[in-house]
């Protein structure tokens, strides 16, 4: 009933005034390519643990030594093989940081007091008296620069040779093609032990061997997305405009393939990583007194069962590196991947 009593006037059938102008306005900032993606970063939680574990370890590497106030080269034999030992934190006994060593027969021994010794070795010591901390920090600065190096050359040398093989074909493309299966097919094992027979073993030796090879896929997959894109009709307006092949290369096809340029780059360090710490183990790599990652694993891997600290703290480094870039580097594709936009 009291429905029915309601008067409906005409205004309340008059149109809506509706401002046009507004149809079109921007409610948020706009973004680039590359906010965009650093906004779906954001939201991988894997990537973004990564990425402050890396920094951690870097400064780490390069402030280590400063700390610990101690030598990597220097040998102090009556302190071999001595265990870790920290302060403030060999105080809580469930923590292995307090200088103590189980016997074959279960017995727990303070080493540090049997040998008289205060100093503290935070990851103890090698079977030269050598500080493991430092030699850890130092390896990983060794490590990460070949890695590093090694990834540049490859970016260099594997972008420029698959953009100019994709982007001119044909009869060039054939003989570019056939030149990378060549390479390809021959084992790194092999191009190494030749880098060692022409040069010393180091770092130039290593750093060679790893780019000698390592560029081939860079350049197929820059191949394959040049010859993708330059039938493209912004590269054909740069082609009737006059541009230059070398300007269509460089200034227009290789800025649109930075996002797989980059993803290609950060998976390609911990392989290096990998591929160094395998030639140091098995003998191949840095020669004494240089220590990488890999020679110390190999190092502490000689004497795993009686002293298994040796090779603890540089295979956790080692893993936290490869992990840590293979998250990073599945994040950005993932971020830098149309097809996984939300």
């Amino acid at each position: 009933m009291a429905n029915s009593q309601i008067k409906l006037t005409k205004d309340k059938f008059a149109p809506a005034i509706i401002d046009s102008s507004l149809g079109e306005a921007i409610d948020k900032p706009s973004l680039n390519a590359w906010q965009d993606a650093w906004l779906r970063v954001r939201k991988n939680k894997a990537a973004i643990v990564s990425m402050v574990v890396i920094v951690l370890v870097i400064l780490l590497a390069f402030t280590g030594p400063l700390f610990s106030g101690k030598e990597a080269k220097t040998q102090t034999l009556p302190h071999n093989n001595l265990p870790s030992r920290i302060p403030v934190l060999e105080n809580i006994s469930w923590l292995p940081f307090d200088g103590m060593r189980t016997l074959n027969n279960g017995t727990q021994v303070d080493i540090y007091e049997q040998k008289g010794i205060e100093e503290y070795y935070w990851f103890g010591t090698d079977g030269l008296g050598r500080d493991l901390f430092t030699r850890v920090c130092e390896g990983t600065q060794i490590s990460l620069y070949i890695a590093f190096l090694a990834a540049l050359l490859d970016m260099l040398i594997g972008v420029t040779y698959g953009a100019v093989s994709g982007y001119f074909g044909g009869r060039l493309d054939n003989y570019m093609q056939r030149f990378t299966e060549i390479l390809s097919s021959i084992p790194n094992l092999v191009i190494v032990i030749l880098m060692i027979l022409v040069f010393k073993p180091g770092i130039v030796s290593i750093t060679l061997a790893l780019a000698l090879t390592g560029w081939v896929s860079m350049a197929r997959v820059v191949r394959a997305q040049t010859m993708k894109m330059k039938e493209q009709e912004f590269v054909l307006a740069s082609r009737t405009l006059g541009a230059s092949n070398a300007k269509i290369i460089f200034k227009h096809l290789l800025p649109n393939m930075v996002g797989v340029i980059l993803i290609n780059t950060m998976f390609s360090i911990p392989n290096a990583i990998f591929f160094e710490a395998f030639l140091s183990f098995i003998g191949l790599g840095l020669q004494d007194p240089l220590a990488s990652l890999g020679t110390l694993i190999d190092d502490g891997f000689k004497t795993l069962r009686l002293y298994p600290h040796i090779v603890i703290y540089p295979a956790i480094f080692i893993s936290l590196i490869m992990i840590c870039f293979n998250m990073i580097a599945d994040g950005l594709r993932d971020a830098l991947d149309p097809k996984m936009r939300d």
